[in-house]
């Protein structure tokens, strides 16, 4: 268990180092973002599954511009930690290689970072999807994603970034945090966020079965109630046809 003293002489005691640990912003960085964004209400407050979002425009680290909500399909937000980290290269490798399910879903993947432009075309991993660079982190503290020192003192994550660091190697740079959190957002094309989840460490995180059936669940709660009580009838015993 990580622990740390509190207090001094006999009134000194040991307290695991998770059990009252105090989550924080993500620091504002010199550098300028490359996002044009409506501001959000709540602004650094945690955003739940059902919260409408505001419409907001973002550009990519090759300039393409990119609308959420997207008015023909859902979009996966996810907030990644620094453009070099090992634990999200590995993510980001695993999401790449399944991103035709994704797209025949209907979903849009856009991954943000806290690292600049320069710094991401660096670690560039020629990914399928859109890529989005957030230095200053306003996008980080509009969805409230924070930063702890659970991030990388959570035994959870030890084995991803062994890994990632067998695999990739070490990659931040100076000014830029180790103590990110990640983060998922499933975002409807009327702004409705139909699912979100805001990881424990760095490895927590939606693998793609879990985006493919968050996305399912929703449209099976937005499928017209007849035409599922029609499919009960017409299935065969046993089960629900099958198409």
């Amino acid at each position: 268990m990580l622990a740390r003293m509190v207090g001094r002489g006999h009134h000194a005691r040991t307290e695991n180092i998770f059990d009252n640990e105090h989550h924080v912003p993500y620091p504002r960085q010199p550098n300028m973002s490359n996002m044009i964004t409506a501001r959000a209400p709540g602004v650094g407050t945690r955003i739940r599954a059902g919260d409408h979002l505001p419409p907001r425009e973002l550009v990519t680290i090759r300039g393409r511009r990119i609308r959420i909500p997207d008015a023909h399909r859902m979009v996966h937000l996810q907030f990644r930690r620094f453009a070099g980290c090992p634990v999200c290269k590995l993510h980001l490798r695993s999401v790449a290689q399944r991103h035709d399910e994704l797209a025949k879903a209907d979903i849009l993947e856009v991954a943000v970072f806290h690292s600049s432009i320069e710094t991401m075309r660096r670690h560039d991993q020629a990914l399928p999807f859109p890529v989005v660079a957030d230095p200053e982190g306003r996008l980080y503290r509009q969805f409230g994603v924070e930063a702890s020192l659970r991030s990388v003192l959570d035994p959870r994550a030890w084995v991803s970034i062994a890994r990632g660091l067998a695999t990739f190697g070490a990659g931040r740079e100076a000014g830029e945090s180790a103590l990110g959190l990640p983060a998922d957002f499933l975002i409807g094309p009327d702004g409705e966020v139909r699912a979100c989840k805001y990881g424990m460490h760095a490895d927590d995180h939606w693998s793609v079965d879990e985006i493919l059936e968050h996305s399912w669940a929703r449209d099976w709660e937005d499928a017209d109630p007849l035409a599922i009580h029609a499919a009960d009838v017409a299935a065969p015993k046993g089960g629900r046809v099958n198409g």
